[in-house]
């Protein structure tokens, strides 16, 4: 999914403003005894405000209240929620995805939801645990199930008489074995690993999105330790994870540096020039690829195992203002929008993962082990404060060591001490 991350450098500035301000503006508004309910959402299909709010109408009349959906564009998601903090302005709900979440739990912006769940929620609800962060649980998953997966050219694998990978063994061994001159010119024209490490028209981000942080997680790595004052990415897994990564690049595509990402899959891979991709996975795949790359014979793996298994995918979630004076009422809407009655029709317009128990799974059979079986290997990046100033410095300095720049353990070393400034300036204002 497409999202534009500001630097997380202002830190602080959202707290002065949210507790400066007037309170929620939104909720201000009310017609009679009808009780409106605001809240914020980028663009998730091409009507939105639409369809959610024809699926909203019943929730309206049995609780009486109105829902005002604001839909902010994706490309100035992070600044408008920002700047509106800042000056003291918030919705009842808010759509939050992992990088916004470190600064508003800190500062107190956004509500912590245990006080609102039951055993029952729990047990309902597929991803609750994946809406906890940073020690509580501050959001409700709206948005999973369509994780970044490996996706492989069955026709090169039987060429080569190898099956499907398994273990990171297997992987590099393929990808060595399927970079080739296929057409004897004396250039590689088959890859092993379709990468691009330009981000393209995608986030700054994305290359830790589609490949760095399935290889950290599968080293049994992360990014932040456990107390959030630090960082863990350079330690043994870390070094690990990049070492293993950077030992691909000979059967990556030579302009791999200067490739997007995104371009990697469509005009390597999806044209039958490598025998592996990584890409979002989605519910209509089949129907997808049909359409776009016909000749393509694929299938794929969710995750490797290395030391434990682990791809992105995201988590966004619906969360309450703190600031929202309708905190009880707000909560029954999103368990409402989360929950098998409304998501059973709206997957039906946007495909998706169920989120509940109760809701059946109405995606293609080729991709519903993603949200059954493998519902385990996937996840959404780990929250912590000014996440992404520490990331994106974290890639660019993957970027040096592809570059031949830098060797891992340096470029691991001077991103760790970077964060660890950030953050030790993060704590000692949030301590004060």
């Amino acid at each position: 999914m497409r999202k534009k991350l500001i630097s997380i450098a202002l830190c602080v500035t959202i707290v002065a403003g949210v507790l400066a301000g007037c309170g929620n503006k939104a909720t201000e508004k009310k017609e009679g005894d009808v009780t409106t309910l605001t809240m914020w959402m980028p663009p998730l299909d091409s009507d939105t405000k639409g369809n959610f709010g024809k699926l909203l109408e019943n929730f309206e009349k049995e609780n009486n209240c109105e829902v005002d959906i604001e839909l902010i564009p994706w490309d100035t998601y992070e600044e408008k929620w920002s700047a509106a903090l800042s000056g003291g302005e918030s919705p009842d709900i808010g759509y939050l995805y992992a990088e916004m979440y470190a600064n508003y739990i800190a500062s107190g912006t956004v509500e912590e939801l245990s006080s609102y769940l039951t055993e029952q929620d729990y047990d309902e609800y597929l991803y609750l645990d994946q809406g906890k962060m940073m020690g509580g649980q501050y959001g409700m998953p709206i948005m999973t199930g369509v994780p970044f997966v490996l996706f492989y050219n069955k026709d090169i694998l039987n060429d080569l008489g190898e099956k499907a990978p398994e273990t990171w063994e297997d992987f590099a061994r393929i990808a060595k074995e399927a970079t080739q001159d296929t057409d004897g010119d004396g250039k590689i024209d088959q890859y092993g690993y379709a990468v691009g490490l330009n981000s393209g028209d995608m986030s700054n981000l994305y290359m830790l999105n589609a490949y760095i942080y399935s290889w950290l997680w599968q080293a049994g790595g992360d990014i932040y330790n456990d107390d959030y004052k630090s960082v863990r990415f350079n330690d043994e897994q870390g070094v690990k994870a990049i070492d293993f990564f950077t030992s691909l690049k000979d059967y990556m595509p030579e302009n791999v540096l200067s490739l997007a990402g995104t371009d990697a899959f469509s005009t390597i891979f999806g044209q039958g020039k490598a025998a592996f991709g990584v890409a979002r996975s989605s519910q209509n795949q089949k129907e997808k690829f049909d359409s776009t790359y016909p000749d393509l014979n694929w299938g794929y793996v969710t995750s490797l195992k290395g030391e434990q298994y682990g791809t992105f995918g995201a988590s966004d979630c619906l969360s309450i203002m703190s600031s929202s004076e309708h905190k009880e009422l707000a909560m029954e809407l999103i368990k409402y929008i989360c929950g098998a009655e409304f998501m059973t029709e709206y997957h039906k317009l946007a495909p998706g993962a169920p989120l509940t128990k109760s809701e059946a799974y109405a995606g293609e059979p080729e991709m519903e082990r993603i949200v059954t079986e493998d519902r385990d290997k996937w996840r959404g990046v780990q929250v912590g404060p000014c996440g992404s100033e520490i990331l994106e410095n974290y890639a660019s300095e993957i970027q040096a060591v592809m570059e031949g720049k830098k060797d891992t353990k340096q470029a691991l070393k001077d991103a760790a001490d970077f964060a660890n400034g950030v953050l030790d300036e993060y704590w000692e204002e949030h301590n004060s």
